[in-house]
Formats: structure tokens, sequence, C-alpha cells
């Protein structure tokens, strides 16, 4: 891949690329963990950038041929900033005044009136862990849960050195062929894949298919790993390795991380 293809994140990212070039950083970008990162710290500032209307931008141009309107800018965005950091300030101290005396209502009406009568106060509310039920502390922390089976067999560790791509797998023989358990990280989206079987006589099986939202897995996005589990009727002896792959809109598929020596 060219050194061009990797410089024109801040292009994508502000919409100035045409549509043919578009699409050659996208193919680009789902097989680049580079490229998928840097993308991702942009995005805060092309929504700062969105805010600017076409008259800023033409003056802003002007400054280039001009240093002293180049100054009398600067002071105009400084001026501009101050105003709406105050503004913002101001906003918040309405709402925390406001929320302040709604607070008082509410506890005089449940503290009881004059007659020295007590009202009830009401209970608090529990609400459901996000984050799901307590972890069995003999279980290792690292492990998917997928399923709410307890992970048995080999385990593998691997990271693709071109992709960043981050995979764990648990790998055990069973009467019928393989299971495999497997956590994904550094799985920048939107894209789709599937963990593929290779076997030591060349042949392959698919044996699960699945999309990467926007926010991917193990990201700075989105920092939850992916579990997964899959079955193969092939056996342990005869697997070569196992490999997570990315499909294009073409049905063309790429390796982003591989297990082997198994």
């Amino acid at each position: 891949m060219s050194r061009a293809d990797h410089m024109d994140v801040a292009a994508y990212a502000l919409g100035v690329l045409d549509q043919q070039d578009t699409e050659r950083f996208e193919e680009h970008l789902a097989t680049c963990w580079a490229c998928a990162a840097e993308l991702e710290t942009m995005v805060p500032v092309v929504g700062l950038l969105s805010g600017i209307d076409g008259e800023t931008m033409t003056a802003l141009e002007q400054t280039r041929t001009d240093p002293a309107l180049l100054d009398r800018t600067l002071v105009a965005v400084r001026l501009h900033r101050r105003r709406t950091r105050v503004r913002r300030l101001l906003a918040t101290a309405a709402a925390v005044v406001v929320f302040g005396g709604l607070s008082g209502v509410g506890v005089a009406g449940l503290t009881g009136g004059g007659d020295g009568e007590r009202i009830p106060q009401a209970e608090p509310t529990l609400t459901t862990p996000v984050t799901g039920p307590p972890a069995d502390p003999t279980s290792d922390p690292g492990d998917p849960g997928t399923g709410g089976n307890e992970q048995e067999g080999e385990k593998h560790n691997a990271t693709d050195p071109a992709t960043g791509v981050k995979t764990t797998m648990w790998v055990a023989s069973k009467e019928y062929g393989t299971k495999i358990d497997l956590q994904l990280t550094r799985l920048p989206g939107p894209r789709t894949c599937r963990l593929v079987v290779i076997r030591k006589n060349a042949t392959s099986e698919v044996v699960s298919t699945w999309s990467v939202p926007g926010g991917g897995y193990g990201t700075s996005t989105n920092q939850l790993p992916l579990e997964l589990s899959a079955s193969t009727s092939a056996g342990l002896p005869d697997i070569e390795k196992i490999q997570v792959q990315s499909v294009d809109v073409n049905g063309i598929a790429s390796p982003l991380v591989t297990v082997a020596d198994l």
C-alpha cells in the first residue's frame, strides 16, 4: 500500500475526497489498523470544523497573503471562544439553581407540612447493573463468557503485525471434531468478518460469520472485546491454522489475524 493511502485520513474525515478516492481509501481502511485508529482521533476535530461557515473559511484563506488580517481573525476567534465559554458557564449555573430549587421543594414535600405529620419517604430505586453478573473468582478474567460456558482447551494468543488485530483462542478436541472459543480486540469497523478453519490437506471451512459495527471491538470507541464460539467437524490434529478474515463488498477475503501451530 502506498504512503499516499496513509495520508488520506484527514481528507477522508473532512469529506473532501471525490467518490473514486473515497472508495479506494475505504478499501485501504478495511485492512489498516493504523489509519482506522488515526481516523477515530480526528472525529472531535471534524465536529469542531463543521461549525465554521463559508465566510469564515474565505476570511481564513485570505490570511495567507494578509498578515494583518490574520491577526484580526485570531483576535475575533479568541473573543468568540470566550463568549461561548461564558454562555456555557451561565447556562450551567442556571441549571444548578433550578435543580437546587426543585430538590428543595421535593425534600419539603417528603418531610411533611406544618402539622407535624410525617410523610413516608420513598426508598431508593436499585438499577440493574450494566456490567453483567459478577465473574467467578476462580475463572480467568480474560476468558470470554459467550453462552455462559467455561472455556476449555489449549489457549493461544496472536496479534497480527500488519492489521493490529489481537485474538485469544481456546481450542478443545471433541468427539464430534473441535470446539473453538475466541476473543477479539483492536478490531475496527464497520466490516464483515468470518472465522475460517484451514486443514493440513489444504482444504478450508468457514465456521462462523458476523458483522462489526462502526465502533469496532476493543477500540478507543468501544473497549469491549468481541467474544464468539464455533465448532468444526475437523479433528484438532488435522487443523493447520485458524484465521479471522475480513470480507469486502465483492466477497474478497483478507486475513486479519491467524493462530497457527495448534
